[in-house]
């Protein structure tokens, strides 16, 4: 029998809550609910969830706690729903440990869709784990590491080193948003408000090589004031 992705949903508006879980289950998840953070603290140490769907406006303690306290302790996927929409708070619980951020209002494919990348990397690998012989395909992006090519519709595409280096761990956390902060420390070892705009320069030379419309992108999504989020599927 296969086993059922579990996704544990904590959001403390019923309709919603429901919403969400009614989705799910008509994909085939298996699924988790609470309205509190306490005790989806305690549900993920007793089920270990694949997938955490968590909303920040808990009635009892702040979901930004809750990503505090579960990530040293789980290798689950967190994806926030939240009406918080300032630039502020999405940094906050993505340096935290979440993985993902959608806003409120949100579209249920959307949430869906990123429920599916989560369960993806879940399957496949643990994080850093992406050896020299592998290919990443997405689309008409090739990546080739052994060989450090990169090809679009096989037409091959010079990235500069730190380009390449951008791509790369763009492509270790593929679907997942990373921070202008978590970026400038993963390449370059530090982090200065006043380096957002060198990695903006870097990402928009990146994408005149390998979008077809930089200003419409398929595969480098701009998460505004928050960083950027390479896209998997």
């Amino acid at each position: 029998m296969i086993n059922k992705p579990l996704i544990l949903v904590v959001e403390d508006d019923k309709p919603i809550r429901n919403f969400i879980c009614v989705s799910l289950d008509a994909q085939g998840y298996k699924f988790i609910e609470t309205s509190n953070g306490k005790t989806a603290i305690s549900l993920v140490s007793s089920h270990t969830p694949d997938v955490i769907v968590l909303d920040l406006g808990l009635p009892d303690i702040d979901g930004i706690e809750v990503i505090e306290k579960i990530r040293p302790n789980t290798n689950s996927h967190i994806i926030v729903v939240s009406a918080r929409g300032r630039e502020r708070e999405k940094v906050e619980a993505l340096d935290l440990g979440a993985d993902d951020y959608l806003t409120k209002p949100f579209s249920v494919n959307e949430l869906l869709a990123r429920i599916r990348v989560a369960l993806r990397h879940t399957s496949q690998r643990t994080r850093n784990e992406i050896l020299p012989s592998e290919i990443f395909c997405i689309g008409d992006l090739k990546i080739n590491f052994e060989k450090r090519q990169v090809t679009i519709s096989d037409e091959d595409i010079h990235l500069t080193p730190i380009e390449y280096k951008l791509m790369a761990l763009m492509v270790e956390y593929a679907g997942k948003v990373l921070t202008h902060k978590f970026i400038l420390n993963q390449i370059w070892g530090s982090y200065s408000g006043d380096d957002t705009q060198s990695l903006r320069v870097f990402m928009a030379n990146i994408r005149r090589k390998i979008e077809k419309d930089p200003a419409q992108p398929r595969y480098i999504m701009t998460e505004v004031g928050v960083g950027y989020r390479l896209v998997d599927e």
